[in-house]
């Protein structure tokens, strides 16, 4: 077997095994089966037969009986497990026993909702056929969501038996429509909810308010849906359920379905200079472990972090192709790209490429790790921790469907949540896979879906909204009275307002208005290349950039946010580019605070004055300013150019920690602290003409002479790397530079403070304790006395709009933070911080390992 002798190949490989930090095999499992139920109607046993389906799994008869028995349901069982047919065959039922009867199908993605749609559709169509049908009954399932044609909606409002959609479409699209869906709602039986795991944090809030409207709709017609939903594994698949549907629901996790055998690996790419920690790269090995694969014939979906990820090595996975195979159409077309921005069209086609076997490689973002029918895969390769172990164990999930032996490689990422699982696998193997968090009751959500609610049928004085009392709601709706939005009359509240709310709410953290990438063909007509949504296109698509788009790279030439079109031009580059963006933090309000003990790090520290941890709310204003040019394969810098984009702002809520004046002292007198401003010395103004004279006014890098603004002058050696100010003064350690070469030259030797160390390992480690992508979370410092936090400040924050509780949850477990931050950074392997730590320096540069050390010792009271 190709699989086989590979994996055997790595165990020996110089090149490899030295690496893999961990090697889990998990032994076949056969199936646990049960006879096809003697309730089931006979279309629907003669229809499973004919598709050669003789037993059920024992998850799917579970699910069978307990719906028919009423209930409400959650099926956590792993991927390719059969869930899909367990919530099919209660459904299908119902619609043969009651002719009447409608199911609505809710999917995150519109992809998905297509994918379904040929499986139920399939199913129908053998049933139709073997029913008697004297009733006419039909069995028709349609997709209505925003790319359904309206001339053909009205059919579907009226003759759809299961209408698949997304919780977008039926906040926007149907709910305030419910008029023309009478008899849907008046005889609709059951709701699925597919891959309802993904429903958490921000979008999760705002589905769970769409299903309170869903259910006061559904009662206003005399309909009360049970509720089936399908999840990946969780740690709190039931909690989550009822979170959602409010109501009880019965869960479903044990699996009864076959699996052949499973090797989980994680590699650890090596160190090319261990005294500044830094590794192979993660993409490059990625790449490399993936080539191996596909020489071997074994079909693969390499995950990678970002869409920029997938881009790059997508572009060298097919530069080797081209460099190691004679090329022709079967080779250009075996390894695709697959994430969001690609047109609906290309991703239909890659997905046939995988079922048939004509693309051996896919490299995707997460776009694929929701159920998408691609077939039985030999391998998956995630390069980078995804930031849960649930979607790692879903991506990898995506190798070996069926009984045949498959194999998942986790390459980390210099990334510190991927060193800390390289060196610590136990935690990542025997840990239960994350929470999903939710909170309907937010306020600024819940407000908005009562605006949406009350606009589709009056609130009733007193009349509750899903758990919410009718007490509570009053107080609301009063202030929506007192905004001139509602008005009362005979003790009901009405919508005032001319449009209907739900068209200005998303759902969604990303902005609802997404941009269009658009070039030019030869014949000078517009063609669209893809999309990308409305708050990544400012650092995406921003001019100047490299857009990748299925490894073709496009030069910006504009982004116009009014009309959200950017135009873009086909190139060949020899470089990528990096957006650079600056954050400002304001405080809005205190949720808690407390102060946090030294502990007995040392006899001073207790002294009056303790470090504080707090959380609030925060205002956060973003903007992008610049980006660099990085030369291919080398990562080389090339130049910064400056940006003048239009600020972001974000109000959410925030975690963060303020040192006391007493622990800065202790720091600065152990030499730990680095954040106090440099004082140069009274003589620096005469210092700093002297130099620019000497120089003749002009930068000595690139020959730029001074115009309104004076050039900078720079350290050669850092400043602080020296003991006294007149030796770092020297004028042979002092050189003229424009202000674009000094701040080429300083990333060259930044000095990392311990403070910024801190940041960036809470920053990176935090994920791993929330079920959240590293993205969700923003970070930023305060080096100095400040007037928003008062001293120097560590700010963790929701990068979501109003925060959905991971602040809250980082401020209850700050003490567990800390200690596995210590653990991080003190079992680093480098001299001085590095990107697996505390961050690196800079190539001539200062790290902060030493000086986060101390901080983190004083946060943890360790000796």
């Amino acid at each position: 077997m190709p699989l086989a002798s590979l994996l055997d190949l790595w165990k020996r490989d110089p090149a490899t095994a030295p690496n893999i930090t961990a090697w889990q095999t998990l032994p076949p499992r056969p199936a646990q089966t049960h006879p096809l139920p003697d309730d089931l109607p006979a279309p629907l046993s003669q229809a499973l037969i004919a598709a050669g389906i003789h037993s059920l799994y024992s998850h799917q008869l579970e699910a069978w009986t307990h719906v028919r028995a009423g209930e409400n349901l959650i099926l956590s069982t792993g991927t390719a497990s059969g869930k899909t047919l367990a919530y099919n065959l209660p459904v299908i039922s119902e619609l043969i026993t009651d002719p009447n009867s409608r199911a609505l199908y809710l999917f995150p993605t519109k992809a998905l909702a297509q994918d379904q749609l040929s499986v139920i559709s399939d199913q129908l169509s053998v049933i139709e056929n073997t029913t008697n049908n004297t009733q006419h009954a039909t069995f028709t399932a349609s997709i209505y969501d925003g790319d359904t044609p309206s001339s053909a909606r009205p059919s579907i409002r009226r003759n759809a038996r299961i209408v698949l959609t997304n919780p977008d479409m039926l906040h926007t699209g149907i709910l305030p429509h419910h008029t023309n869906w009478l008899e849907f709602f008046s005889n609709l039986k059951f709701v699925v909810i597919d891959e309802a795991h993904i429903y958490r944090g921000v979008f999760g809030s705002h589905v769970a308010n769409v299903i309170r409207r869903l259910k006061r709709v559904a009662n206003f017609y005399g309909s009360a849906p049970k509720f089936i939903l399908a999840s990946a594994t969780i740690g709190n698949p039931k909690e989550l359920a009822e979170r959602l549907v409010e109501e009880p629901v019965h869960l479903i996790d044990n699996d009864g379905s076959a699996r052949g055998p499973r090797y989980f690996l994680i590699y650890n790419p090596p160190l090319v200079d261990s005294s500044l920690g830094l590794r192979k790269s993660s993409l490059l090995e990625g790449v490399r472990l993936a080539q191996d694969l596909l020489n071997q014939n074994v079909q693969t979906v390499v995950f990678a972090r970002s869409r920029r990820s997938v881009e790059i090595i997508l572009t060298y996975l097919q530069q080797s192709e081209t460099a190691t195979s004679v090329r022709n159409t079967q080779h250009a077309t075996r390894i695709r790209g697959y994430r969001s921005g690609y047109l609906p069209s290309q991703r239909r086609e890659i997905e046939k490429g995988l079922r048939e076997g004509t693309i051996k490689t896919v490299v995707a973002t997460n776009a694929l790790e929701l159920g998408i029918d691609i077939g039985g895969l030999g391998a998956a390769i995630l390069v980078g921790y995804p930031g849960t172990v649930a979607s790692a164990r879903q991506q990898a999930g995506r190798a070996g469907r069926g009984l045949e032996s498959a194999v998942s490689i986790l390459v980390a990422s210099a990334n510190p949540i991927d060193q800390f699982l390289a060196h610590h696998p136990e935690y990542f193997f025997e840990r239960s896979p994350e929470r999903a968090l939710i909170n309907p009751d937010h306020l600024l959500i819940l407000l908005e879906h009562l605006r949406c609610a009350m606009f589709e049928l009056p609130f009733q004085k007193n009349e509750g909204f899903g758990s919410l009392s009718g007490e509570t709601i009053d107080e609301f709706l009063h202030f929506l009275l007192s905004a001139g939005e509602a008005h009362l009359s005979n003790e009901k509240y009405y919508w005032m307002a001319d449009q209907y709310p739900a068209a200005n709410i998303s759902l969604r953290s990303a902005s609802p208005q997404s941009v269009v990438l658009q070039a030019m063909t030869e014949d000078g007509r517009p063609w669209t290349v893809g999309i990308v949504d409305g708050e990544s296109a400012a650092w995406l698509t921003h001019p100047g950039a490299i857009y990748l788009h299925e490894a073709q790279q496009y030069f910006v030439e504009e982004l116009n946010l009014e009309d959200h079109i950017a135009r873009l031009k086909p190139i060949v580059s020899d470089y990528y580019t990096e957006p650079l963006r600056q954050t400002s933090v304001e405080l809005i309000s205190v949720s808690d605070s407390q102060d946090t003990h030294y502990a007995t790090y040392h006899p001073e520290a207790k002294r009056s004055g303790h470090n504080t941890k707090a959380w609030g709310e925060l205002q956060v204003t973003t903007q992008v300013t610049a980006f660099l040019k990085r030369r291919w394969y080398t990562h080389e810098p090339l130049g910064q150019e400056p940006l003048d984009m239009p600020p972001s702002e974000l109000q959410t809520t925030g975690y963060w920690l303020t040192l006391a004046e007493e622990t800065v002292t202790h720091l600065r007198a152990a030499g730990a602290w680095s954040n106090d401003p440099n004082d140069y010395g009274p003589d620096w103004n005469k210092t700093r003409d002297r130099v620019r004279t000497r120089d003749g006014y002009k930068c000595q890098v690139c020959g730029t002479p001074e115009s309104t603004r004076q050039h900078d002058v720079h350290h050669k050696i850092p400043f602080r790397a020296f003991t006294s100010r007149e030796e770092a003064n020297r004028l042979e350690n002092l050189t003229t530079l424009c202000p674009s070469c000094h701040k080429k030259v300083e990333e060259n030797v930044r000095m990392r403070s311990g403070l910024a160390g801190l940041a960036y390992a809470l920053g990176n480690l935090a994920p791993l304790f929330l079920m959240c992508d590293p993205s969700d979370l923003g970070t930023h410092i305060e080096p100095v006395d400040n007037q928003t936090f008062g001293g120097p400040t560590v700010v963790l924050y929701d990068s979501v709009p109003a925060g959905i509780g991971f602040s809250e949850k980082l401020f209850e477990m700050h003490d567990e933070l800390i200690a596995r931050a210590y653990e991080l950074v003190s079992e680093c392997a480098c001299e001085d911080g590095c990107p697996s730590c505390v961050g690196p320096g800079g190539e001539n540069g200062y790290g902060g390992r030493q000086e986060a050390l101390e901080i983190l010792k004083i946060l943890g009271g360790i000796a």
